[in-house]
């Protein structure tokens, strides 16, 4: 089969590679349909995330199960699944408490980039849809495997409420994601902070009543001056740096939350800062296994399109131009087709 390994910083390749196979009896294998590049991608595209040796990369995919271990009773050959990007048993305290990506037998999916892709602990992880979609919700169905879905956590970990205000940091697939949780748990007013163009248009037609161009201290003043000097009930920190998370600690208001779920690099918080200011800090990996169920129903529904984030689609044999669009910000988010 195809498919993509990276071999070092700016190495992107598509090769042929043996087809997964049944390794345990709790595993299935899945005929990609559509994968993606994620931001997270990036870290190692860039240098940040070391390259030791080339790698069957991806994490995000919607597909059809081809064949499943001896123990997989919840999903059956023939199916529409979507997944994790962490595999679990959901069934651990951890997963019954909704932290599937602190699952005590978790297991990180790669290679999802690629024509198929070999899913542990299938049962815990995949999660069949209704019927087989039409092909105008593959799209939105593919982000739930994980920008959905993490957009969704930080909304959540921000205790998003209706009748609030929250603000959004970050206007990557993320950002953008956490501004449509944001908009479906009943917030009333939605800042989304971007400097881009073609990405305040996505949030303002995601639900955000405001934008901020402004960033660092001068962003958080601006935060105050549209909340009366206050600051935000909720805050969704989707970047993951220094500057992202000191922007978003100080633009809650006293008492409020800040959801966090940009991979954090060199960050570092003021614990006497964070305890003066009564603001309460959640977040990390989001457990986006635990929410699929409900953001299929609403996909299916129509009540959300977050597909709208891919403004670029390609052939899976051009996925080294998609790495590049993303890494140059020509595009938000890169649809793979295998």
């Amino acid at each position: 089969m195809r498919a993509t390994i990276i071999h070092a910083p700016g190495d992107i390749r598509v090769e042929n590679a043996p087809e997964p196979r049944i390794e345990a009896p709790t595993d299935a294998v899945v005929r990609t349909v559509a994968a993606c590049v994620c931001g997270s991608d990036l870290w190692s595209y860039r240098g940040v995330l070391p390259v030791a040796e080339p790698w069957a990369i991806g994490h995000e995919y919607v597909g059809v199960v081809e064949e499943v271990g001896s123990e997989v009773s919840t999903v059956r050959p023939g199916q529409f699944v979507i997944g994790s990007f962490v595999a679990s048993d959901n069934t651990c305290p951890n997963c019954r408490a909704g932290y599937q990506t602190s699952c005590l037998h978790a297991q990180q999916v790669n290679g999802a980039q690629s024509e198929y892709v070999r899913i542990p602990l299938a049962d815990g992880t995949l999660v069949a849809t209704p019927e087989r979609p039409d092909e105008e919700l593959i799209p939105s169905l593919l982000t739930l495997s994980d920008v959905m879905g993490t957009g969704w956590y930080a909304a959540r970990a921000a205790e998003v409420r209706p009748g609030s205000t929250a603000v959004v940091v970050g206007d990557g697939a993320v950002g953008l994601s956490g501004v449509i949780a944001a908009k479906e748990l009943g917030a009333e007013r939605i800042i989304a902070m971007s400097r881009h163009e073609s990405r305040q248009k996505l949030a303002l037609e995601f639900g955000a009543t405001d934008i901020v161009t402004e960033r660092g201290e001068e962003g958080v003043a601006r935060v105050k001056e549209l909340t009366d000097g206050v600051g935000a009930d909720s805050v969704l920190e989707c970047v993951g740096s220094q500057e992202s998370m000191h922007q978003g600690l100080r633009s809650a208001r006293p008492g409020g939350n800040v959801g966090f779920v940009g991979f954090p690099h060199d960050t570092r918080i003021d614990g006497q800062e964070l305890f003066f200011s009564h603001v309460g800090l959640r977040g990390g990996l989001a457990p986006v296994r635990s929410y699929l169920p409900d953001l299929i129903d609403r996909v299916f529904d129509g009540r959300i399109h977050p597909g709208k984030v891919f403004d670029l689609t390609l052939p899976l044999d051009e996925v080294a131009e998609g790495y590049r669009a993303m890494d140059e910000r020509r595009a938000i988010k890169t649809l793979l087709r295998p």
